[in-house]
């Protein structure tokens, strides 16, 4: 039993992690109905600005999470302006084509500045953690869970209780009619490309501290995040949380009473088997056209 709850704690810390990986891609594709390949590659950017951060000048990577996040806001516009915005009322496909290349790029510019060794930032508290009642915490994990949920909550805030915040949700359910109503969508599409960026690079920070990493890495965090928001449904928040949630137990579970050779392969299992019975994902909605087909 004891075993269980620990498995339980460490999946439950790893998937609230996973949340906030997730939030930016679901954030995205509800507003504009872009899936962002570039996703991972801009996680990992967030994690060597992390890294480059504590390495140079001492900054605790998730501390850090107060200036890459800014940063990662403001090149999200700049993507967003630069590349995505003339493909707007483009075909899906176009800007699953441009973002896969955009992946491409800083995964090329990640190579020619910091190389293509692994890293990973070990501040102070990386091999400490804590004992709750027999249960192992790591403190990593505990600290990156907590920031998480502040960063989501401090989101979900922005979306219920400002006027932007509703204006983005507005045009995620309905954007013609958001239109009508005197939403600018094309604004509302550039600070949403914007902020799910800035929470990709906060994320990134995170994993500066819990995964070492390099260039490469994105296409494992692409797959991962991509799953987790086609099982929570595409577009939703709430489905991104419950998704991540759902693989960090699936995955540590598979570690602790199958194999660490399954960890990858049996939650995405668990992911094939709800999407069979439940194709639009477990907090997505079914469009008329899925309907029809």
């Amino acid at each position: 039993m004891e075993e269980f709850i620990q498995a339980t704690a460490f999946g439950l810390l790893i998937g609230g992690v996973y949340a906030l990986f997730a939030s930016g891609l679901t954030l995205i594709f509800g507003v504009m109905k872009v899936i962002n390949i570039a996703h991972g590659a801009l996680l990992i950017l967030g994690a060597f600005i992390a890294f480059t951060l504590w390495d140079q000048f001492g900054i605790d990577p998730l501390l850090s999470i107060l200036i890459v996040t800014p940063l990662m806001f403001v090149l999200g516009g700049v993507i967003y302006v630069g590349t995505v915005r003339p493909l707007r009322d483009a075909p899906l496909s176009s800007t699953v084509l441009l973002t896969f290349g955009l992946a491409l790029v800083f995964e090329a510019i990640m190579g020619l500045v910091w190389g293509n060794n692994s890293n990973s930032a070990r501040p102070s508290y990386f091999n400490q953690s804590y004992d709750l009642l027999g249960i192992t915490l790591p403190k990593a994990q505990v600290f990156a869970c907590a920031i998480a949920i502040v960063v989501l909550v401090a989101l979900w805030m922005f979306l219920s209780r400002t006027w932007t915040g509703r204006a983005i949700r507005a045009s995620s359910t309905n954007a013609q009619g958001a239109s009508l109503v005197g939403v600018n969508i094309a604004g509302v599409s550039a600070l949403t490309f914007a902020v799910g960026v800035a929470t990709v690079g906060a994320a990134g920070s995170m994993v500066s501290v819990l995964y070492p990493f390099l260039p490469g890495s994105h296409y494992i965090w692409i797959a991962r995040v991509l799953s987790i928001i086609v099982l929570g449904g595409l577009g939703s928040l709430q489905g991104a949380v419950i998704g991540a949630l759902i693989l960090g137990l699936a995955e540590v579970y598979t570690q602790t009473y199958i194999s660490t050779a399954w960890a990858t392969a049996v939650p995405y299992v668990v992911i094939f088997l709800v999407l069979f019975f439940r194709p639009q994902g477990l907090m997505g909605t079914r469009l008329r056209e899925d309907v029809a087909v």
